[in-house]
């Protein structure tokens, strides 16, 4: 077979050691001959022994090729390092919570969110669609939970929101254990649950995007984009202490010139 430009290669300076690249899109079967499919990486994994580090650089795909290849991982008898290089978002971030240890560079970006479909029918169709993403949503908060420690509902909050985390808010809340290329200590994570918990009782209703900002303004102002949170930002900041009888055109232009900021 003609080897592909994202295929996985052998490390040739340790014989005991392998370094796999993970990079393009995750499929059950390849549709344009670039795809990372289940079948392919289970070839190049099981071509060898020894540890292994996974380089991961993937916009996501399809969740269900995700899962196979986050348990052929977890399985795998060797060391498994996990390296983010530039992108592991949507199910390719899933990937990434089954190494041992999880590395990210420090520019690179991972993102969480809910998962997708297409389909087609009638109400039945819908409801059974609908039923059916909140089950994979389960499944994928499993991984998230099992590698962070966070709570459920938060963490599922999170995914709501489609939040984006760089390297430092990524160490921070578990979803990595070291930033690459860095000499300095490594940052620290959250308070362990326990913790968190003698403080206020556990909620079992999901958070949403803005209670998380108010709960956890340290955590979430600085790695959460999303439209509500930037339409909410701006109301805030135009209406703030209007005086009644009205402003004057430079009280406006300061408080317009917040958005600049």
């Amino acid at each position: 077979m003609k080897q592909k430009f994202w295929n996985w290669v052998k490390n040739e300076g340790a014989l005991d050691e392998r370094t796999l690249f993970l990079n393009g899109e995750i499929s059950d079967e390849t549709w344009y001959g670039d795809e990372v499919t289940p079948q392919l990486f289970s070839d190049e994994l099981n071509a060898g022994n020894g540890n292994i580090t996974v380089w991961i650089n993937s916009p996501g795909g399809d969740v269900f090729a995700a899962a196979q290849i986050y348990n052929m991982l977890k399985s795998y008898k060797g060391n498994v390092t996990v390296r983010i290089d530039s992108l592991a978002a949507s199910a390719a971030s899933v990937i990434a919570m089954a190494g041992d240890t999880v590395e990210m560079s420090p520019v690179a970006m991972l993102m969480i969110h809910n998962p997708s479909t297409i389909v087609a029918g009638n109400t039945v169709d819908m409801q059974h669609a609908i039923a059916m993403l909140d089950e994979v949503k389960e499944s994928i908060l499993n991984a998230y939970e099992a590698k962070t420690g966070m709570r459920r509902n938060k963490l599922a909050a999170l995914m709501d929101d489609e939040t984006w985390l760089n390297a430092k808010k990524a160490l921070e809340l578990g979803f990595c254990d070291r930033i690459l290329f860095s000499d300095s200590k490594e940052a620290p994570k959250e308070k362990p649950e326990e913790d968190e918990t003698k403080k206020q009782p556990e909620k079992e209703e999901p958070e949403d995007g803005i209670s998380l900002l108010k709960k956890y303004p340290y955590e979430v102002s600085a790695m959460m984009y999303s439209r509500r949170n930037v339409e909410d930002s701006f109301i805030s900041k135009v209406t703030a202490e209007v005086p009644k009888e009205g402003a004057s055109v430079e009280s406006l232009r300061k408080r317009l010139s917040l958005l600049a900021h």
